[in-house]
C-alpha cells in the first residue's frame, strides 16, 4: 500500500539523519572514552536489544558462523572509523566511509562478476573525490585520520558484500544480531590492547551510547528491515546517500566545521560517485556506517 511506502520512507530517511548524526556524537564521545572500550560498550548493548527485539524465533546454527566473519570486518570497520575520528572531521569522516558504496562493485569484479559501466563511473568519480577529500594540499598534508577511515571503508565495503552472500540462504534478523553482538565481544577481548583505555562515565558518554546503541543500530536496524519491505531499491539507495551530507550538515551546526574547497568538490565526487554506483550499478542499497 502506498500509505505503507510513505511511512517506510520517512522512517529510512529518519533513520538516515540518526546514522549520519553520529558522526559528530561519536566523535564527541571520544573526549570521555577511547575507542576500543567505546566499541565494547555500544555493541554489547546493541547486539543485546536485537537479540530481544529481533530474535522471535529460534537461532539458526548455520548463521553463527556467517554471523561471526560478517562481525570480524565490521569490527574491523568500526575501529579504524573511530580511531579515525580522533583525528579527522565527522564531515570528512562520513564522505571517506560513503567510500565503501563504491568499493563494493569493484570488490565483486574481483570475484569475477562483470563491472557496469555505472560502476565504473561512479569509482572513478569516488577515487577522484578521496583524493581532494585525503590529500587536499599534498601528500604532506595527509591526514592519518582519515587513511584510517580509508582501511575503515575497504573493511565495510567486504562487509557489504559478505552481507549480500549469506543473506541469500540465511535470515537478516539472525545475521544483523550475531555480527552486532560480534563486534562487541571482540572489542572486549581487544581491550588489552588498548595502550591508553580510557572510560569516564560523564552524561555526554551516557548519550552518546544510548544514541548510537539503541537508536542508531536496535531501533534502526529494526526499522529498516521493515521498511525495505515498501521501498524500492533506487529510492533506498538515494535515501541513504543523504547520510554523509547529514553528518556534514549536524557537523556544522554542533561544531562549526567548514570544509575547505577541495575538500567540498572531493565530497561532492564522492556523493555523486555513490549515487551513480547505487542506482546505475545494480548494488544492493547499503547504509554508510555510522
Amino acid at each position: 500500500p502506498l500509505s505503507n511506502r510513505k511511512k517506510a520512507e520517512a522512517l529510512l530517511v529518519t533513520i538516515t539523519f540518526v546514522w549520519g548524526s553520529t558522526f559528530v556524537i561519536v566523535k564527541g564521545a571520544l573526549q570521555d572514552a577511547s575507542p576500543i572500550p567505546f566499541l565494547a560498550i555500544r555493541f554489547t548493548l546493541a547486539g543485546a536489544l536485537l537479540f530481544l527485539v529481533l530474535g522471535r524465533s529460534p537461532l539458526d546454527r548455520k548463521a553463527i558462523v556467517p554471523g561471526l566473519v560478517l562481525g570480524v570486518f565490521l569490527f574491523a570497520g568500526y575501529l579504524c572509523q573511530t580511531w579515525g575520528l580522533l583525528y579527522t572531521t565527522p564531515s570528512k569522516s562520513a564522505f571517506i566511509t560513503g567510500f565503501s558504496v563504491i568499493l563494493v562493485p569493484t570488490i565483486l569484479m574481483v570475484g569475477g562478476a562483470k563491472m557496469r559501466g555505472a560502476s565504473v563511473a561512479g569509482a572513478l568519480l569516488g577515487l577522484v573525490g578521496i583524493y581532494f577529500l585525503v590529500v587536499p594540499s599534498g601528500l604532506s598534508s595527509v591526514n592519518r585520520g582519515d587513511v584510517l577511515t580509508l582501511f575503515g571503508a575497504c573493511s565495510f565495503a567486504i562487509h557489504i558484500v559478505l552481507v549480500g552472500h549469506y543473506t541469500r540462504r540465511l535470515a537478516f534478523q539472525h545475521l544483523v544480531s550475531l555480527q552486532v553482538l560480534a563486534v562487541g565481544i571482540l572489542a572486549f577481548v581487544a581491550l588489552p590492547l588498548d595502550r591508553a583505555p580510557k572510560l569516564d562515565w560523564t552524561w555526554g558518554l551516557v548519550g552518546a551510547v544510548i544514541v548510537t546503541a539503541v537508536f542508531a543500530t536496535g531501533f534502526a536496524f529494526s526499522v529498516q528491515n521493515w521498511a525495505q519491505q515498501y521501498t524500492p531499491p533506487a529510492h533506498t539507495a538515494l535515501i541513504f546517500a543523504l547520510e554523509p551530507v547529514f553528518a556534514a550538515i549536524t557537523s556544522r551546526v554542533v561544531l562549526g566545521e567548514r570544509l575547505g574547497l577541495k575538500a567540498l568538490l572531493g565530497a561532492a565526487l564522492v556523493l555523486c560517485g555513490m549515487i551513480v554506483s547505487e542506482l546505475g550499478g545494480g548494488t544492493t542499497p547499503s547504509p554508510v556506517e555510522g
